[in-house]
Order: C-alpha cells, then structure tokens, then sequence
C-alpha cells in the first residue's frame, strides 16, 4: 500500500516582505510533510522556495496572489508556486538567472527536477520542483 498523500497549499498576496512571509508560511507546514526542520533537506526546501518567490516578483509581479504548495507522497516532496503570469519559464542555460540554476541545482541534489505547466484553474502557470525526500 502506498502512503497517504500530505498536500498543503498556502496563498500569499504579492508584497515586499513576501519571501520572508512565503518562508514562515512553509516551514510550519514542514513538519506536516514529514520534513523535520532542522535538517538539511528543510534548509534546502526553504531556500527553493525563497528562490521561486523572487521570481514571481521579478517576472510576474502583476500576480495580486500566489499558491505555494507542498505535497508529499511515495518518498517526494513536490514544491509549487502558482502565479497570473502565463508565460512559462525558459529552463535552458541561456534562459536560466542564477536562481533558478541554483533551484536545478539543489533538485539534483535530491534526485529531482525542475518544471513549469500552464495553471489549470485560472490564467498563469505553475512553477514545480520535485524532490526526493532522504530517509
């Protein structure tokens, strides 16, 4: 049988203080994950998250929310980050800033990946990082 699937969303109005706010916001979902919070992994989760935020800021700042996701099952921790702009990332070496090389980065790390799909629900898109929870 397969684990249970723990998915939690949080939804933050776009502000100057929102990486700060976007952090506070993730790290008490964490342990709901089964992320423990002095880890590594929580430092590498938090720093993903910040990183994507700043993006939205740079690169969709006319978002008036965004959808942070957590969601955790069969040994994976899945990152989201929905915003209003649909334009999805360029993930190519030369479309990439150094943050979301830093983001490829630390999905290797952790056996994962980098993507980006069209939002479901509502103009934009969804910004996904996949990674693999240690043991």
């Amino acid at each position: 049988m397969l684990p249970a699937v723990q998915r939690h969303i949080v939804s933050l109005k776009l502000g100057p203080d929102m990486v700060g706010r976007t952090r506070e916001a993730v790290a008490r979902h964490l342990p709901d994950v089964g992320v423990a919070l002095d880890s590594a992994f929580a430092d590498a989760v938090l720093l993903v998250t910040s990183e994507l935020v700043t993006n939205v800021l740079r690169h969709a700042a006319r978002s008036p929310v965004i959808d942070v996701g957590l969601t955790s099952g069969a040994g994976q921790l899945v990152i989201s980050v929905a915003d209003a702009e649909p334009r999805l990332p360029d993930f190519t070496d030369g479309g990439m800033g150094a943050g979301l090389r830093m983001v490829t980065e630390i999905a290797a790390d952790y056996d994962g990946g980098l993507g980006a799909e069209p939002a479901v629900d509502h103009d934009g898109k969804v910004v996904l990082v996949r990674l693999r929870m240690p043991s």
